[in-house]
């Protein structure tokens, strides 16, 4: 069986794409008509998609990870939303008014990837926030911050550092450092499951910060997380409640 996502790519006659993402799968390219852009351009490519999609054209719009996860699901429902769009889900019986149906197709998200390299960081609740302020300002991102700290939460840190944002990350850092220990374990996943991927085992108080760009995600271990045989473990309890 073709997977969901592959088919999806080889029965679209227009693939729309954030060019490091579409760079990653040039086979898939071949015979297509293909929209390529840059950071900052994603309401650009949802538009387009949308409006090729309205010529009854069939549209993949490609996005890393998944794309219901900080990807593009969300941009293009609230543009068809805003264009007072009729919008039929690709999995209810077809509806004659539609302009089109949509399918949000899952993928690996980014927290999933980094968490299977180093072990099983996120067996209990845990937390994603994302430290761009792009989008979202950083006083907001701060009171995400604290509360999930505070919580206990496992975090998924995405976007955690970029060439305009050199200091976010450190300023997240003593956040979290307000309700955690300094030797708390923290994973850093660089390029999850690509060819360059790296990742590197350390603690809150001693994350090498310079190593860290917009490829990477942190996973920042709560209270219980551990670190053995170069594994990281959050416990789910199991032990606590079953003798062995």
């Amino acid at each position: 069986m073709v997977p969901q996502a592959l088919q999806a790519l080889i029965s679209a006659e227009i693939i729309v794409g954030y060019t490091t993402y579409l760079e990653l799968i040039p086979d898939l390219l071949d015979g297509k008509r293909v929209f390529a852009s840059g950071m900052r351009k994603e309401l650009e490519r949802c538009q387009t998609a949308i409006d090729f999609a309205l010529q009854g054209r069939r549209v993949a719009i490609v996005s890393g990870g998944d794309a219901g996860i900080y990807g593009m699901a969300g941009l293009v429902l609230d543009l068809c939303r805003e264009r007072k769009l009729s919008i039929s889900s690709s999995t209810a019986p077809p509806a004659q008014t539609a302009d089109f149906s949509i399918e949000v197709i899952p993928g690996v998200a980014a927290f999933n990837a980094a968490a299977s390299l180093v072990g099983a960081p996120l067996m209990h609740d845990f937390a994603a926030i994302s430290l761009s302020d792009h989008l979202t300002s950083w006083e907001l991102i701060e009171r995400r911050i604290a509360a999930a700290a505070s919580a206990d939460f496992v975090l998924a840190v995405y976007n955690p550092r970029s060439k305009t944002r050199p200091d976010l990350l450190e300023k997240a850092q003593k956040i979290i450092l307000q309700y955690r220990c300094p030797n708390t374990p923290v994973a850093v996943v660089r390029a999850a499951t690509r060819t360059d991927q790296w990742t590197c085992l350390t603690t809150l108080a001693e994350m090498p910060l310079a190593d860290v760009d917009m490829q990477s995600i942190l996973l920042v271990g709560n209270s219980r997380t551990y670190i053995w045989n170069d594994w990281m473990v959050t416990p789910r309890g199991y032990l606590e409640k079953y003798s062995i």
